[in-house]
């Protein structure tokens, strides 16, 4: 389930249990459950760089935060429909292939660092609220940009096929800003633009933004901006609309571990120790509003919900 070789964790987590039903025949079965008992098989998208939730180790094996999550769900589908060798497959998304890629069912489950909003409910579900993020900026610190005001007339990147690329875009427009705004493909494309000078700042989730910054070969020479964009924004797992029999499974799941030891386990494996494979360390511990989400969970796209 869980990377890393640490014993005391996958143990906490074992406890918090998996789905509670007997085992079902495909007949009895609607939608993914279906699918996955026929096929034998469930497929999960990765990211490969939003560290912590969704990265490659150093044998570009996908590990994180998010991928943890989506194991402790695989485990409940494994329990649902008594396929204790379910075959795991991974497959690679990026923010712009990630929704496609759900909808189409080439994956399941997606597990990165996606934002829960109601205009992605068109198209895709999520699970429990996994995280909440602001939007922000970095750029060098020697540029002295800490607000919005203080991007005016400048070069700034995003990556394609984010909520963050579409919120910069709209506070240029309201409040007349001058941007150049560029899209990136990846978040590590991105922050290579602010540290090559390409772009003055990169916006993105904080917390994204944070990993990138602890990852560099100088942190000190970074700032990220103190003021946000947004309110905080849930992350969630996502998965297809219209399959309330595997996002009940999925949401039991994840209410279980949110509960128990092994949530607050997972989160600080992630958040407040080092990781693989460079061992940086977020420093990050969980917030109030997390801590909350935690203790009642959601799916709810609402901000005012946490």
């Amino acid at each position: 389930m869980f990377r890393g070789g640490r014993a005391a964790l996958v143990a906490a987590i074992t406890l918090v249990g998996v789905a509670t039903s007997m085992p079902v025949s495909a007949d009895e079965l609607t939608g993914t459950l279906k699918k996955v008992k026929e096929t034998g098989r469930i497929s999960l998208g990765f990211r490969d760089a939003s560290v912590p939730f969704s990265f490659l180790d150093a044998d570009q094996k996908p590990i994180g935060y998010a991928m943890d999550i989506c194991h402790v769900i695989v485990d409940a589908v494994k329990e649902k429909l008594g396929m204790p060798g379910l075959e795991v497959r991974l497959t690679g998304v990026t923010s712009a292939t990630r929704i496609p890629l759900i909808a189409n069912g080439t994956i399941d489950l997606e597990c990165g660092s996606t934002t829960n909003t109601a205009e992605r409910h068109n198209q895709v579900a999520f699970t429990n609220t996994d995280f909440l993020t602001a939007t922000r900026y970095v750029s060098k610190r020697s540029a002295g940009l800490r607000t919005i005001e203080d991007l005016k007339g400048k070069t700034v990147v995003s990556t394609s096929g984010t909520i963050n690329l579409k919120q910069i875009n709209e506070a240029n427009t309201a409040r007349k800003l001058g941007l150049t705004i560029l899209p990136a493909v990846d978040h590590a494309e991105a922050f290579l633009m602010v540290q090559t000078g390409r772009a003055a700042a990169f916006v993105m989730d904080d917390v994204l933004l944070a990993a990138l910054v602890a990852g560099s070969r100088d942190p000190s020479s970074f700032e990220i901006s103190t003021e946000a964009l947004s309110h905080p924004e849930p992350y969630g797992i996502m998965l297809r609309k219209d399959d309330p029999a595997f996002k009940a499974v999925a949401n039991a799941a994840t209410t279980k571990l949110y509960a128990g030891p092994g949530g607050r386990a997972l989160y600080d494996r992630w958040f407040t120790q080092p990781i693989p494979p460079r061992g940086i360390n977020l420093n990050l511990p969980m917030s109030e509003v997390l801590q909350n989400a935690y203790a009642h969970p959601n799916d709810s796209f609402d901000p005012s919900a946490y």
